[in-house]
């Protein structure tokens, strides 16, 4: 997928810089299209449609829905069946700009169903400009400063163009992005509201780019006080994600405890009998852990520290942990631990954008653009000119 950037402006790596600013030209009115997947691996889809609507499948079947009425797809060995229409791929689209509902949710756009090996995939075609108040308000507090708001605008914006353009040279794919954490969030209408719409306005159109191409913008909410270079992470060097100071002390959960027991641990980690000792292997310059023993008295195994993360529930890897044995006489005589209380800061990968850093600074009067070359460095903001796709 090609896109003509129309003019830029190069962003600071130094917040007390500024930068150089430009003016940017208007976006042209053509849209770009998303394929969100809002369902997946189901046998049964909710479905209807606030105005007028068409419901039709790949044979040329159609059928007239009214406003409100409820439709219920199924999954049937020749593909989806929903009403007098059936087939591989079916499609619900409103007239006069109408919502589609997908369960008891209401999305911008129209409703395509694929039948697939694990069941119904639930796609939104909905314009990229209409999808991103939702992820914006889904994000972040609609009620944080506009400025950071306007951020999340530019990174949620300049990431699902990245995916969109990666996922539609991969034979195959059915989607550019999924609705969850694993991609961004995206609740459909009932997340938009006047601050996120005016932070999408704001900056309609535009992206961050490096040497002229769209970046991933990732972000995450914390990265407990500074976040990393990306080879310390992922191993792949991604140059505009460099290890940088946060902001994200506002965090209420900043620092964070958890504690469990011996047998909840080796509930969650079973296979060597109870969990003697935690050792962190492998740890990233800002303290991540990248890779961690788990020593039992059946055996021992090394897990990564993401797994690690998955497995106990955790914020972020970026933690310590410490054991309990104990009132001190048993300590002296108890090799095994009675439970470990774990210590940590921060929350996400701690790559790109940290969100709460991003209100920190709006809150002491940095602007979006500021805000963003901090945590992307080296990149240019740039527009979009939509007629080349």
């Amino acid at each position: 997928m090609v896109y003509l950037i129309v003019r830029w402006r190069l962003l600071s790596q130094s917040v007390g810089l500024g930068c150089l600013i430009s003016l940017l030209l208007p976006l042209t009115a053509a849209a770009v299209e998303l394929r969100v997947a809002v369902l997946e691996r189901v046998h049964q889809v909710t479905m209807g449609s606030s105005t007028p609507a068409q419901l039709r499948d790949e044979a040329g079947r159609v059928l007239t829905v009214a406003p409100q009425q409820r439709i219920t797809a199924v999954l049937t060995g020749a593909g989806v069946q929903a009403g007098g229409v059936r087939g591989r791929q079916v499609f619900l689209e409103p007239r006069d700009n109408g919502l589609v509902r997908v369960g008891d949710r209401w999305y911008r756009g129209r409703l395509q169903l694929v039948s697939t090996n694990e069941g119904i995939l639930a796609i939104n075609l909905v314009d990229l400009e209409e999808y991103l108040p939702s992820v914006v308000g889904k994000e972040m507090y609609p009620s944080w400063p506009l400025e950071a708001l306007k951020a999340q605008a530019v990174a949620s914006r300049s990431f699902v163009l990245f995916r969109r353009d990666r996922e539609r040279r991969r034979p195959g794919s059915l989607f550019d992005v999924g609705a969850t954490v694993t991609h961004q969030v995206y609740g459909g209408v009932s997340s938009e509201t006047a601050s996120t719409l005016a932070a999408v306005a704001a900056t309609r159109g535009q992206v961050l780019t490096y040497n002229g191409r769209i970046i991933e913008a990732l972000f995450h909410a914390s990265s407990g006080g500074h976040t990393e270079n990306s080879e310390d992470v992922w191993q792949t060097v991604i140059p505009y994600l460099r290890g940088t100071p946060d902001f994200d002390q506002v965090f209420p959960n900043f620092q964070w405890t958890v504690r469990f027991t011996a047998a909840q641990l080796q509930q969650r980690l079973p296979g060597i009998g109870s969990i003697v000792a935690l050792r962190p292997l492998q740890l990233t310059p800002q303290g991540r852990i990248l890779s961690m023993q788990i020593l039992g008295t059946a055996g021992s195994r090394t897990i990564s520290g993401s797994e690690l993360r998955r497995v106990l529930g955790l914020r972020s890897t970026l933690l310590t942990i410490r054991p309990e044995y104990g009132n001190v006489a048993s300590q002296r005589a108890q090799s095994v631990p009675v439970a470990f209380t774990i210590t940590g800061r921060g929350h996400g990968h701690g790559l790109g954008m940290s969100q709460w850093g991003a209100y920190g600074m709006a809150l002491q009067g940095y602007t979006y653009d500021q805000i963003l070359g901090h945590y992307y460095q080296g990149v240019t903001l740039s527009v979009l000119d939509t007629t080349q796709r």
